[in-house]
């Protein structure tokens, strides 16, 4: 099935600037919308919440503001991230990708073929991605089944991705794929392009809305000027690491447990009946409850906490791929921040989120709560890369110094 995104037209206004009441609007109206489509089943994804991303241009926050874009900082992006999340944790999700790939477009080497993407980015498309492969034997190694085959000036397009995160709502699709001599190499492509099939097929128990499910590519035709480099992982040391999409998820993650929390406290606050063995007449005033609630809201506190000071070694990395080019160093100590962020809060964040039943007794069970959205959403976000991996690589690093790896998600 192929869904077509509604027809946006973005303003021509400034990017809302970070703690702006436009801005703080903005994810309220997405908060409202998550809302509704709850009530209404859950069974339609967040395209009014899109629609807004593109219309307000927060695909464009990370563009310098002389451009015309937001001027953020990746700290501030993450806060976004996290606002965002706690509104809906599937929108973020969709856009992972596009600021990943707004990244790219900044990054030097500064080329004509990434800036032609600009206007794109500053009109408010959005770019989603379609690079792993169900059949690939080793997930983060470099090669594919799906070929790009060189045709007059251009390429054919042929293959099936899954894990296809945000494609479904975008306006670009950048898929990788191999080359006859077996190198690698990327192109963008619109995602209504004769050839372009998306399936809303994501089964996924948790950010059930993300479109992370299958694209088929029929023969698409590629131009030479919609094609970019795609870097290897021998190619360490002039290629930026993956660690903004991983802590990316975490963000999403801190959202979630900010959520976790707020139901926990209405919950709470709003109850009536109690237990004939309670502290207090009132839940409200149970004195048992209120530690959990505390505990809840601590656990959302440190995971923002933890996301924040990783996004700094991000902004630091990433200040220096936009003007002096990939430093290996930073790029690392990016990775390991994001890394370390994962495995301190995954435990603490699933044991946050199965907790919040406990204030609510049997009733908070009722499926029409949806309070087991919580646990689904970051049990999905954390078997991203799974963290006993990750923990590994970092005892690895802190006994032997071993390297990260140049391949796979770091």
């Amino acid at each position: 099935m192929t869904t077509v995104a509604p027809e946006i037209r973005p303003t021509d206004t400034a990017v809302p600037q970070p703690g702006s009441a436009e801005l703080a609007a903005i994810i309220e109206e997405i908060r409202v919308d998550a809302v509704a489509r709850r009530a209404a089943g859950g069974t339609e994804g967040p395209h009014r919440a899109v629609e807004l991303v593109r219309r307000h241009r927060l695909g464009a926050v990370r563009v310098p503001r002389e451009l015309g874009g937001g001027g953020y900082t990746l700290q501030q992006l993450f806060d976004l991230v996290i606002d965002l999340a706690e509104a809906d944790p599937d929108v973020p999700h969709i856009v992972r990708v596009h600021y990943g790939f707004v990244e790219e477009v900044f990054r030097l080497p500064r080329t004509d073929q990434k800036s032609a993407w600009l206007p794109e980015i500053l009109a408010g498309k959005l770019f989603g991605g379609a690079n792993s492969e169900l059949g690939t034997r080793a997930v983060g190694t470099y090669s594919y089944e799906t070929t790009l085959v060189p045709e007059g000036d251009g390429y054919r397009l042929n293959g099936v991705k899954f894990y296809s995160t945000g494609s479904l709502y975008s306006d670009y699709v950048r898929v990788t794929a191999d080359l006859p001599d077996g190198k690698q190499l990327s192109a963008v492509v619109p995602v209504d392009r004769a050839g372009v099939e998306h399936k809303d097929d994501w089964d996924g128990i948790g950010q059930r809305h993300t479109g992370s499910g299958t694209t088929v590519f029929h023969n698409v035709r590629v131009g030479p000027q919609e094609t970019l480099p795609f870097f290897r992982g021998a190619d360490v040391g002039t290629r930026a690491r993956q660690a903004l999409p991983q802590l990316f998820l975490h963000a999403i993650a801190a959202g979630v447990l900010r959520s976790v929390t707020t139901d926990a406290s209405e919950l709470v606050r709003s109850r009536k009946r109690s237990f004939v063995f309670a502290s207090a007449e009132e839940p409200r005033h149970d004195p048992q409850l209120l530690e959990v609630v505390g505990t809840l809201s601590a656990a959302a506190y440190a995971a923002e906490a933890l996301v924040r000071v990783a996004s700094a070694a991000q902004d630091v990395a990433t200040d220096a791929a936009r003007t002096t080019g990939v430093d290996a160093a930073l790029e690392q100590d990016a990775a390991v921040a994001a890394a370390k962020v994962k495995i301190a809060i995954e435990e603490v964040a699933l044991r946050a989120a199965g907790r919040l039943f406990e204030v609510g007794g049997a009733s908070a069970t009722r499926e029409s709560n949806h309070f087991d959205r919580h646990w689904r959403n970051l049990r999905t976000l954390f078997s991203h890369n799974p963290t006993v991996y990750k923990a590994r690589v970092i005892g690895d690093l802190v006994v032997n110094d071993t390297p990260l790896p140049d391949t796979g998600f770091f």
